[in-house]
């Protein structure tokens, strides 16, 4: 028997290995950009320095459906997000006849604000679409969920000492450090690694479990979001214009019926005669996600449709839903959450680096692990510089440039490509201290005040910058000083 569970044991240990290492970049980049995203609101706020102005929602509503009347009246679809205690802009994307366009509006004036900016929007899409076309960034975002959930089964059972080994950390000594780490780093948040990773998956439900719906809708996806969200009516636009109605008191009426504040506006075919307000549940007052909603006559104002989510089954997917997005979260589960995801993304980085570590320890590396070797200073230090880059350009750009949000974009994508040839170019040895440094002296500049425009969230944000940049410049400061690594041969031994 303990040669079966000792033979259970390696295989689960070679899976482990495997399956996170033919993923495990991917995984880096969408926990990074997930950890981010905990503080999309406030990372959107230092983003828009010159936004200060706030406003309640029925008039940030107002002033933001006067502006879309004017910039987007053909749109099949206004997408608006209201002003809550994290936010000061209302959220709209919507369709001006080019694609689909995002924008933060001014609660006031309804008027986009002056520093254009995806803000946190950035890291929040990057974490699931990884800057790829629909659906193909969101299904190998599903794949990669899949495949950290495999990796946190089967390292629960490939270590037999998993929470023994939690408690010991022995430095300066290699292979055995860099084991300790991860296992460290695994187990200490090991229920959220579980939590975060299942959950995802349920977010992508209707890509990676399409079958039931199938089996029951066929190709009838409205009857589908229909019979999901009753409160939600959806009809074809009529073809003849009309005013839309005060928006105003349909969102009192809708606070009424809900007993909630209202989160979210979507207006269907605007100024059409068939227009379709519907405002849903703030889901930042509760975890579930919404879970409520009330649908009006866009033309008139009379109530459509009114449906608070009782059904069990759906009630328990809205809270697992809920959980992974942590938008109920108070300021202090909101870091909870930020550094469970820091260690998440450690954890995966460090087994990236052990699976080289572990390899050259034995006997000189392959071919394929030296690449792996510089891919890994590449990934897992350029997208670091990306996320900076980004933050960079917004301070760094002219307010008046052309599609400046994509310019932001765009300099993020090639930071880190550029900083990915560093790495793949240099050896591991130099490119190491040299990314590290750089990534330490872009925190270090993104730190800056932000001008006469500086607010308390913007002094968190700056704080956090200036103490990443500390920790880069250390670990920048040790690596410089580490003499390279010699190949060693020993025999082979057991690790967990």
């Amino acid at each position: 028997m303990s040669a079966v569970r000792t033979g259970a044991r390696q295989v689960m240990a070679w899976l482990h290995g495997w399956t996170g290492l033919l993923l495990g970049w991917v995984l880096f980049v969408m926990c990074l950009a997930g950890t981010l995203s905990v503080f999309k609101p406030e990372i959107g706020r230092w983003m828009r320095p010159e936004t200060t102005a706030t406003a309640d929602r029925a008039d940030a509503l107002t002033a933001a459906s006067a502006f879309l009347s004017k910039a987007a009246p053909q749109s099949f679809g206004w997408y608006l997000t209201l002003p809550n205690d994290r936010m000061n802009t209302v959220e709209a994307t919507y369709d001006p006849g080019s694609g689909f366009v995002y924008k933060a509006l001014d609660p006031r004036t309804g008027a986009p604000a002056p520093r254009e900016t995806l803000g946190g929007e950035f890291f929040y899409r990057l974490h699931f679409e990884l800057q790829m076309p629909f659906p193909w960034g969101r299904l190998l975002a599903s794949l990669a969920a899949m495949v950290l959930l495999l990796g946190l089964i089967t390292g629960i059972i490939a270590h037999r000492r998993i929470f023994a080994d939690f408690f010991t950390f022995r430095p300066a000594k290699g292979q055995r450090s860099w084991l300790d780490g991860h296992n460290a780093l695994g187990v200490l948040a090991l229920p959220f690694h579980v939590m975060i990773s299942f959950t995802g998956l349920l977010t992508l439900a209707t890509l990676n479990m399409p079958w039931a719906i199938s089996a029951n809708y066929g190709k009838d996806v409205a009857t589908m979001f229909q019979a999901f969200q009753p409160g939600v009516i959806d009809r074809p636009a009529a073809g003849k214009p009309a005013p839309l109605a005060p928006l105003a008191p349909m969102l009192r009426e809708a606070e009424r019926r809900l007993g909630r504040p209202v989160g979210r506006v979507t207006i269907a075919h605007p100024n059409d005669a068939a227009a379709v307000v519907t405002m849903f549940r703030d889901d930042t007052r509760q975890i579930a996600y919404a879970a409520g909603a009330v649908s009006f006559d866009g033309a008139t104002g009379r109530v459509l449709a009114d449906f608070t989510e009782n059904r069990p089954a759906l009630q328990t997917y809205g809270v697992a839903y809920g959980l992974h997005l942590a938008r109920f979260a108070p300021l202090a589960t909101r870091w909870l959450y930020f550094l469970c995801g820091a260690m998440l993304t450690m954890a995966v980085a460090s087994g990236m680096v052990l699976w080289v570590v572990k390899r050259r320890d034995r006997a000189p590396l392959s071919l394929s692990n030296r690449m792996v070797e510089r891919l890994n200073a590449g990934v897992l230090a350029g997208v670091p510089i990306g996320c900076i880059a980004f933050l960079l350009a917004n301070r760094l750009l002219p307010l008046a440039l052309p599609d400046r949000a994509g310019a932001e974009v765009s300099a993020a994508l090639w930071s880190a490509a550029a900083a990915l040839l560093l790495g793949v170019a240099l050896a591991p040895k130099r490119s190491w201290p040299t990314l590290l440094s750089i990534l330490a002296l872009g925190c270090a500049v993104a730190a800056l005040p932000g001008g006469a425009y500086a607010d308390p969230v913007q002094t968190g944000v700056s704080i956090t910058l200036l103490a990443t940049a500390m920790g880069m410049a250390l670990l920048a400061w040790k690596q410089w000083r580490r003499p390279a690594p010699a190949p060693r041969r020993r025999a082979r031994t057991q690790l967990a």
